[in-house]
């Protein structure tokens, strides 16, 4: 196994923050190390959770968090935490039910932060309906943690089973549940020092269980009434690379191709203008609380209508289609009729975002 993972390795002598991106360089530290060390089919389908066997199908999910600066317009940490990882588990059709929740602080960091990041967590775990049953608190060396990391682990039961990209098909409807961008241009303007007091541009974190939901109960689906046939291809909250990237991991090595359209994209005026002044691009902006569904067309429209109805999903917005345009590939189409491609994410856009 060591063989493998020596020989597997990328060509890189030391690893950069390209490799947190979330995009070209995240997944081949997946592909060429991690998959080849801990070898099985549920890890081998990279999604936002796995679902366990047992007397009750269980999902679980885990992920760490390092943004910065910790606190941001409209959240925090300990809120970005928890809807992380609450997020994950709906998107692989589960209810979420557990949290572990492990700190990593540095010395010096102050008691009111700390004291004000848990607070966030206790709220936040309340409205998702989650209960913190574990943890583990580390201190490291000052100057040797950047105030404050976070890890959460999430256990919830499958709610509806997602047959996954492999079920995608042509003419299936790509649906977003709200505006884009809004979380990685919120963070961005905050630690350049440039968002206003007075702005409007906050993060879109917050917690999807509502409107994961509803989507899945307007189409139908539940654990024994879903599979390869199911209206609900597949449901992804487009986090590190944005909704492009997101996209991208749909359609690699698949025959088909995911055609957007420009004009029917929702982005808030204060994310274009966050965008143009950091020369981002809202397609590649973190989101920490949208989500990105693929789904039979006759559906679409239910499912709409249903995550309208649940606060942050007003919204919602079919965005583009699926087709057979040069497979494997994300397109734009733009207002005058032309189209370009939307490539994976290939390095560090948006640093230390989550």
């Amino acid at each position: 196994m060591e063989d493998r993972i020596i020989e597997s390795r990328t060509t890189d002598d030391r690893i950069t923050l390209d490799y947190g991106s979330g995009g070209l360089k995240t997944s081949e530290l997946i592909e060429s190390i991690l998959l080849p060390a801990f070898d099985n089919d549920t890890l081998a389908s990279l999604g936002d959770g796995a679902v366990l066997d047992g007397s009750q199908k269980l999902v679980f999910s885990t992920d760490s968090f390092v943004v910065s600066p910790w606190k941001f317009p409209g959240g925090d940490i300990g809120r970005l935490s928890v809807c992380g990882t609450v997020n994950d588990l709906c998107m692989a059709g589960g209810i979420p039910k557990y949290l572990s929740l492990s700190f990593i602080l540095e010395e010096g960091f102050p008691f009111s932060d700390f004291k004000s990041i848990v607070s966030s967590i206790a709220d936040e775990a309340k409205e998702a309906g989650v209960s913190i049953v574990t943890g583990d608190t580390k201190v490291v060396d000052s100057g040797k943690g950047d105030g404050i990391y976070i890890n959460t682990a999430g256990i919830g039961f499958q709610r509806a089973v997602l047959p996954g990209k492999s079920a995608i098909r042509p003419g299936d409807a790509v649906l977003i549940s709200g505006s884009i961008g809004c979380h990685g241009a919120a963070v961005m303007m905050a630690r350049s020092g440039l968002l206003r007091e007075d702005s409007p541009l906050v993060s879109d974190c917050q917690p999807l269980h509502q409107i994961s939901a509803a989507a899945l109960e307007a189409a139908g689906m539940t654990a024994r009434a879903s599979g390869s046939s199911a209206p609900v291809r597949i449901l992804r909250d487009p986090t590190r690379g944005g909704v492009a990237t997101t996209l991208n991991e749909f359609t690699e090595q698949m025959p088909f191709s995911i055609e957007l359209d420009q004009s029917a994209l929702p982005i808030d005026p204060a994310v274009e203008t966050a965008c143009d002044i950091l020369g981002l691009d809202p397609l590649y902006c973190a989101c920490e609380g949208r989500m990105l569904a693929v789904c039979d067309p006759e559906t679409a429209g239910d499912i709409l209508d249903a995550m309208r109805k649940i606060p942050g999903g007003e919204n919602a917005a079919q965005i583009g289609t699926v087709t057979e345009n040069m497979p494997g590939k994300v397109l734009l189409k733009t207002p005058i009729g032309g189209r370009r491609i939307l490539a994976k994410l290939s390095g560090i856009q948006l640093p230390r975002i989550c």
